[in-house]
């Protein structure tokens, strides 16, 4: 079929996104700033611009810089998201209002939050935004009476026997419930599923309708923002399992302790403390710097560092990590 030349074609941007993760006090935090619009929090974005940036991670460190005033480090591409209806706030800030945004996202490592130049920018927690993934201190209360409840609702409202018996098997296992394990690395597969079912604020937003979102849902972001956020967090926990990448979020040195709060941080849930250390001895991940840190309110303990020169000598390229209690 010939093309119709007298379509008119709907004006393309390329943006780019950033999920910036940092270890502060033990806590995984998010780097985030002001929305254009609605006053909504939103990650690190701007358009790619051709004429101006050689690479995309060019115009990605540039974006970065401008609007919170943060050097990137470690960073790798995460995915690109094109769906239709996400073009605001960034078609705006390209000069093209009426355009279809593809964004290319990225998931940026660094051992520190410090302190920003940039009074829009701000490090967060990430459970602020997902407070139903926090496990640490047990099955978090969000899930057992909202979450879990409106999800039953949610598939009850299913006409058809089988919608319901399918809608109500992706809630099971997504969520864990009646015996199924929880998994951490379905983050993004909870966010959507909530959305799907109208229960985070975006859901009514983006459909022009009013917030039916129970309370305590987290907090909603600028565009399609917390999906993109919850992409990353799903890629970090199933990439610690295969590849170091946890050692990016640590200092040069640091005591185990410290590494197993940021690991339990990242992960959602406790961290069985004797089967982890012995995890590490196992996979040579870490070597004494014959160093100790006094001011740990206790004994004082051993620092230690990544030891990076085992990578090629055959050791696991994953962090194992052994939960204390199953969720």
């Amino acid at each position: 079929m010939k093309p119709d030349l007298n379509t008119v074609i709907q004006p393309l941007v390329v943006g780019l996104n950033a999920v910036i993760f940092a270890a502060s006090e033990g806590e995984l935090k998010v780097l985030v700033t002001e929305s254009l619009e609605g006053g909504e929090p939103a990650l690190p974005f701007g358009p790619f611009d051709p004429s101006a940036h050689r690479t995309f991670e060019i115009g990605l460190r540039e974006w970065v810089r401008g609007q919170t005033g943060f050097e990137l480090g470690y960073v790798e591409q995460l995915y690109t998201f094109g769906d239709r209806g996400r073009e605001a706030p960034l078609a705006a800030l390209a000069g093209a209002q009426d355009a279809r945004v593809l964004s290319v996202g990225y998931l940026g490592l660094t051992p520190d939050a410090r302190p920003l130049n940039n009074t829009d920018a701000h490090w967060d927690s990430w459970t602020r935004f997902f407070p139903w993934e926090d496990h640490r201190t047990g099955r978090p209360t969000i899930l057992t009476k909202v979450i879990e409840p409106a999800l039953r609702s949610w598939c009850d409202e299913a006409a058809a026997p089988g919608r319901r018996a399918a809608r109500f098997d992706r809630v099971r296992v997504t969520f864990g419930l009646d015996g199924a394990l929880w998994n951490e690395e379905r983050a993004l597969d909870r966010y959507e599923l909530l959305y799907e079912a109208g229960l985070v604020a975006e859901a009514g937003r983006d459909r022009g309708e009013a917030n039916t979102a129970p309370d305590g849902m987290g907090v909603a972001m600028a565009s399609d923002h917390r999906r993109i956020l919850a992409t990353a967090l799903s890629r970090l926990r199933g990439k610690i399992k295969y590849r170091p990448v946890v050692f990016e979020l640590m200092g040069d040195s640091f005591t185990l302790s410290d590494l197993q709060r940021v690991v339990e941080s990242v992960s959602g849930f406790p961290l069985h403390k004797q089967n982890f250390r012995r995890a590490l001895d196992r996979a040579g991940f870490v070597a004494g710097t014959g160093r100790v840190e006094s001011q740990t309110g206790g004994r004082p303990a051993e620092l230690y560092r990544f030891a990076r020169e085992n990578m090629t000598a055959g050791a696991a390229l994953g962090l194992s990590i052994p939960r204390a209690k199953e969720s």
